[in-house]
This record gives C-alpha cells, sequence and structure tokens, in this order.
C-alpha cells in the first residue's frame, strides 16, 4: 500500500497518509478539521541491494576473451 502526502489549504499542515490505492482521498485536515489536498509526487523508485542483480553477477569467470587467437600450437617436433 503506497503512503500519500496531504497538505491542509487552510492552516499549511503536511502529513502522510499509509491508504490503499482504492481507498478515497481523505479530505479533512486533523489539526484544523480543514480542506486538504492530496499531493501527487515520483515516491521512492526501486532500489536493489545484495549480489545477483548485475548482469555480471550470473556470468561464470571465464578464462580468457573468446575468439582472441590466444589457442596454444600443437605441432610435433620432427
Amino acid at each position: 500500500m503506497p503512503t500519500y502526502e496531504y497538505v491542509c489549504k487552510e492552516c499549511g499542515h503536511h502529513f502522510d497518509a499509509f491508504q490503499s490505492i482504492s481507498a478515497e482521498p481523505l479530505k479533512t485536515c486533523p489539526e484544523c478539521g480543514g480542506l486538504i489536498e492530496r499531493k501527487i509526487f515520483g515516491g521512492a523508485g526501486l532500489i536493489f541491494k545484495g549480489s545477483g542483480f548485475y548482469e555480471t553477477d550470473y556470468k561464470k569467470a571465464s578464462t580468457g576473451p573468446k575468439g582472441n587467437g590466444s589457442k596454444k600450437s600443437t605441432k610435433k617436433a620432427s
């Protein structure tokens, strides 16, 4: 459930309310009883912490780049 920020139009009181998305917006200020409006903001976003989220965290350790021509020759001495 998201947290919505509200501000009172009369006294300027700011407060947050933890509500479901389908809930009706609040209409009265808890401080003075005046009209309030819900502020629209971007939110915090999604933050990944720990290993396993970056593409290189999933790859196996390689011994070297592929196709660089660094193969050892297997010629027999005559």
